[in-house]
């Protein structure tokens, strides 16, 4: 569905976008991640046809953005992260009003209006004015305005920034729900939520693209087998020596200090080996009392291409 070959992008000397080169197939969802600075604002422009490239290709279903930039730019639906509204509208007459400027009109149009709705879970609000609407429910507007003429690859800038956590959850059944006519693409400095959201993930650091992959991919470049954390009670200098200690543990810290003897270790494993783990702490006169799938080994993983890649 999409296509891209050695895109860069310059703001004067400095070059944000460095050679990047990916494809997504048609109905995935996949995610951005990258440090402050990163390069993904500007590689989600360029793709949404707002920058011009200063080098390399990109195709959407089929069509070369340089030699029909309008064609590619009708197949689109941008959000940036702070939607661009009409407060004064409704709900329904904004949809309307983006509708008619991308050539959806007549039956087609109102046919088209209760499915987008309806997708976003905006029904109900319809005829409120935008600016009474909650942070959350704007988010979905700018999803709705930017899916009204059917897409076929949806842009989405942060669209979890700023959201509370129930609106996030409703906000990861909105964007999962785009798959069934569009491509999507997903930046988020929220990694919990691209882990959730996205079928793959790419990576960009210092303007290159680092890796791509699952999730599971992204873990095996590193040999992760797993993150885990240990509720443990007895002398934690002894757990940590015990635990350091085996072949198959990457990396070993702190998330708890003792209370009542009680704290808690995070344990990186090279494979999955949790028995051992438990079978040697309480071998070694330590107390096990919890061991529970640590939510964080996006973040470990993250870190390791961003500081292995990056160099520093």
């Amino acid at each position: 569905m999409i296509e891209v070959k050695g895109l860069s992008r310059y703001y004067g000397s400095r070059c944000a976008v460095d050679s990047v080169s990916f494809s997504i197939a048609a109905n995935e969802v996949v995610g951005f991640l990258g440090l402050n600075g990163a390069g993904k604002t500007s590689t989600l422009k360029v793709l949404g046809g707002l920058l011009l490239p200063c080098g390399g290709s990109v195709t959407v279903d089929g069509v070369d953005m340089a030699l029909n930039p309008i064609d590619v730019r009708a197949r689109i639906g941008f959000l940036p992260e702070d939607p661009p509204l009409y407060m004064e509208m409704t709900v329904i007459e904004f949809l309307r009003f983006v509708a008619n400027l991308r050539g959806v009109d007549g039956p087609i149009l109102e046919e088209r209006l209760v499915e987008v709705l309806d997708k976003t879970n905006l029904t109900e609000v319809q005829s409120r004015v935008i600016d009474e609407l909650s942070h959350g429910y704007r988010k979905r507007v700018g999803i709705a305005s930017a899916i009204v003429h059917g897409p076929k690859l949806v842009i989405l800038d942060e669209p979890i920034s700023g959201l509370d956590p129930v609106q996030i959850v409703e906000m990861r059944k909105v964007i999962r729900g785009l798959r069934t006519e569009s491509t999507v693409l997903v930046s988020s400095h929220i990694l919990s939520e691209i882990s959730q959201t996205c079928d793959r993930i790419l990576v960009l650091n210092q303007g290159r693209l680092v890796a791509q992959g699952t999730e599971a991919e992204l873990a095996g470049r590193f040999d992760t087998g797993g993150v885990i954390d240990l509720m443990l009670r007895g002398d934690a200098s002894e757990a940590t020596r015990l635990l350091e200690a085996l072949v198959e543990v990457k990396t070993v810290a702190s998330v708890q200090g003792s209370r009542d003897g009680v704290f808690g270790l995070r344990v990186i494993m090279k494979t999955d080996c949790r028995e051992q783990l438990v079978s040697t702490l309480v071998n070694g006169g330590v107390g096990v009392r919890a061991v529970n799938d640590s939510r964080d080994e996006l973040e470990e993983i993250f870190l390791d291409l961003t500081r292995v890649e990056g160099g520093s």
